[in-house]
């Protein structure tokens, strides 16, 4: 992840998800299992047009009208200007830690190796949100949403860099000329993680059920 800030917004820019790539060991009802995201996942989720959603630590939504998504050879690689004051001040102290995303899969399979390790592939997903994190993700997570008469799991996945992973570049230009600017990516070590966020769809299930 890359962060560059002025007084009034900062930028961050990076992958939120190397496709391709294996997770670390994560955990179900079963026991361990590695994970990848295949790639074309996360374009075919764009082009489906459903809105995504930019959060700060999966609760908060960020208002970012330059937000821009895309899956390239690396992976989800996402850009917004965010303006809020929490994720400033955050910015400011260097407590940001990196990107994850919450998704809804829509199709996976599942291989077994020859050392006995279960491999799960999604292969396509409803991707519902990007967020930026001031906390460093530990653990798979998941939360249940209602739909129709239907519930639906949501899953959180986060990209956590390694030491150093996060670049924090000061700039004084105004906001203007800093979203003017073109950041290329270049690509970023990364590690699988996950960071156990349910209450905000737990509330947006009530407030729904409520209307």
């Amino acid at each position: 992840m890359e962060i560059r800030a002025d007084k009034e917004s900062i930028r961050v820019s990076g992958y939120v998800n190397v496709v391709g790539r294996d997770s670390r060991v994560l955990r179900d009802a079963s026991g361990g299992f590695i994970e990848q995201i295949s790639p074309g996942a996360f374009g075919r989720a764009l082009q489906s047009g459903q809105p995504v959603e930019l959060r700060y630590n999966h609760r908060k939504t960020l208002e970012s009208p330059d937000m821009q998504l895309r899956e390239d050879q690396i992976g989800l690689w996402a850009q917004a200007t965010v303006t809020d004051p929490e994720v400033i001040d955050a910015a400011e102290r260097k407590e940001l830690r990196g990107w994850s995303f919450g998704f809804v899969k829509q199709k996976d399979h599942w291989k077994t190796d020859e050392n006995g390790t279960r491999r799960r592939f999604v292969d396509d997903l409803e991707l519902r949100e990007v967020s930026v994190l001031n906390v460093t993700p530990a653990y798979i997570a998941t939360s249940i949403e209602a739909r129709g008469e239907d519930e639906i799991l949501i899953e959180f996945r986060a990209e956590a860099e390694l030491d150093g992973g996060v670049d924090y570049v000061r700039e004084t230009e105004t906001t203007a000329t800093t979203q003017e600017k073109t950041i290329t990516p270049e690509g970023e070590s990364t590690m699988a993680l996950v960071r156990k966020t349910v209450e905000y769809y737990t509330m947006k299930r009530r407030r729904d059920n409520a209307l």
